[in-house]
């Protein structure tokens, strides 16, 4: 998109083309093209949806017991700690 400046960075690496595939699904569902042109609250609504649905999806997966741990994982919280403390040195 033009003018777009995403400085986020995915904590998975390669993830990045299904998280925007997954926005523009979200913000199709809820009738809204993303962009600067939009006010913040319509963009925000996006993004906070996609927050609430990958909340969901986290809890369902510690349910049904397919991970056990989101802070042991690779990739997980802890893991993700001990590179950026790696990275501030």
């Amino acid at each position: 998109m033009v003018g777009e400046r995403n400085t986020n960075t995915p904590a998975v690496e390669g993830a990045s083309q299904g998280l925007d595939q997954f926005k523009y699904e979200v913000a199709n569902e809820f009738g809204i093209q993303l962009g600067g042109d939009r006010t913040s609250r319509e963009n925000g609504r996006v993004g906070g949806e996609m927050t609430k649905r990958m909340i969901q999806f986290a809890e369902q997966q510690l349910k049904s017991g397919n991970i056990t741990s989101v802070v042991n994982q690779p990739g997980g919280i802890r893991q993700q700690n001990n590179n950026q403390q790696g990275r501030l040195s």
